[in-house]
């Protein structure tokens, strides 16, 4: 095989797992489920993209789904949460800016995974 054919084969294989949350925060409970919920997907390698926005990087579709699981079982019993998995080829077409500046996605966290 050659190198271009693996290149192109990884940014399809290669995912971005995205996790949007809107949860509430009027009360003390609340406002403790919205903290617990955002460290465990922290603890979880998903680092903020921005505000209640998180994103993590995974070396497959398998390992995408192993986080989205774990996402699935944590979930606070108020508000709302939607999870997004998409190829490292499509987030490479993401255009991001800051105010009207044109900004470069920032580069996946090298990650050691250990089983």
């Amino acid at each position: 095989m050659s190198r271009r054919y693996n290149q192109r084969l990884n940014a399809y294989r290669i995912m971005w797992v995205l996790v949007l949350f809107d949860l509430p925060t009027e009360t003390k409970k609340d406002r403790k489920a919205y903290s617990r919920f955002r460290k465990r997907i922290m603890d979880d390698g998903f680092q903020m993209f921005q505000f209640s926005i998180y994103m993590r990087h995974c070396p497959s579709r398998e390992n995408a789904e192993v986080h989205i699981k774990r996402v699935k079982g944590i979930l606070p019993e108020k508000g709302h949460v939607g999870i997004f998995q998409f190829t490292d080829k499509q987030f490479g077409m993401v255009e991001l800016f800051y105010g009207k500046s044109p900004q470069s996605p920032s580069s996946p966290v090298q990650q050691l995974e250990m089983f």
